[in-house]
């Protein structure tokens, strides 16, 4: 008797300990809740998400197919703005399916490794973005400040490799996020409060220590977003600088004009980010699903405005797909 007592006391504390360790080998799935506080609304909320989803694909495969199928559009700004409509789609593509599916067909659960894939390109791709912004800001600069050597200085070499230095950075910044989520031990409920797998929601669920991957997320958000608007705002300075420079007012208004899709696309994509981010991070008074729509809607709304806002304010696009739609009698 006092064996199987002993066997009984001994047991416990084994399979606890089982229990945790097979919870980390077995990687089960998340339950993402979609919009916490508005569930009786999620179908409502995915018909305006599922437009935006659908403009963002093709808005971004026809600014690609224009540019890829015209010799004459093959100069940097609008080389820049092609790698800019690939990274939407891929953002948008991680986001908007599943996001989606558990809104309106309740598909709530997501294995561990689909998660933390998705949280990577999520991650990785909105660095990216924020990388192509830079480089089209640098690209501006050039064009103005340094207009007799545009071509020369970025030239197809050097645009090949600011795009692999882009997308270089983004994945080696951001690699670490799913590795450093392996490590920790998820022995709570496996419940996002969330549409998609976010890294902060995810490392909030774990009950290990968290603090090396709460550091690094600081770390790069503040690193990536940091840099990038420095590096934004010193080439705008330049430009600024250059512009009033310029004799007459035309000539100023059209030095202006080149900028002005870029400075669209610069703030559609920042000013969310960062007030979802800051909201994250310190915003407790700011209701859950809010937070969790501004989210979603940040990963959905530069995608599908980026080429309205090129298509409008951008002649040669402009041209160019009312003449691809018009040779297939869409209008």
């Amino acid at each position: 008797m006092i064996f199987v007592s002993f066997l009984s006391s001994f047991s416990k504390p084994l399979t606890m300990a089982l229990s945790n360790s097979s919870w980390r080998l077995l990687q089960p799935s998340f339950f993402l809740m979609g919009i916490p506080g508005l569930e009786e609304s999620q179908h409502w909320i995915a018909m305006p998400l599922s437009v935006l989803y659908l403009f963002a694909v093709m808005g971004n495969v026809t600014i690609i197919f224009i540019i890829w199928t015209d010799p004459s559009l093959h100069q940097p700004m609008y080389l820049f703005l092609a790698m800019l409509s690939g990274i939407d789609l891929v953002l948008a593509s991680s986001t908007a399916p599943k996001t989606l599916a558990v809104l309106l067909v309740h598909a709530h659960e997501i294995g561990y490794t689909v998660c933390l894939t998705q949280m990577f390109f999520i991650h990785a791709f909105s660095s990216m973005e924020s990388g192509v912004l830079v480089a089209m800001a640098l690209d501006r600069y050039v064009a103005i400040c340094h207009p007799l050597h545009h071509s020369t200085i970025l030239h197809p070499g050097i645009i090949g490799r600011i795009g692999m230095a882009v997308l270089v950075r983004g994945l080696l910044l951001l690699l670490p996020f799913p590795i450093l989520l392996q490590r920790l031990i998820f022995c709570q409920a496996t419940v996002i409060g969330h549409a998609y797998c976010e890294h902060m929601a995810v490392v909030k669920l774990a009950c290990s220590e968290t603090t090396v991957n709460r550091a690094y997320g600081l770390a790069v958000a503040l690193l990536v977003v940091g840099l990038d608007v420095m590096a934004i705002g010193i080439s705008y300075a330049f430009i600024l600088q250059t512009v009033l420079k310029v004799p007459g007012g035309e000539a100023r208004l059209k030095a202006f004009s080149t900028c002005g899709s870029h400075i669209c696309v610069i703030l559609i994509f920042y000013v969310p980010g960062i007030f979802s981010f800051l909201t994250h991070r310190f915003g407790h008074h700011v209701p859950h699903h809010v937070h969790v729509l501004l989210a979603t809607l940040y990963l959905l709304v530069p995608p599908a405005l980026n080429p309205l806002v090129y298509g409008v304010k951008t002649q040669q696009i402009r041209q160019r797909v009312l003449r691809v739609f018009s040779l297939k009698g869409w209008i």
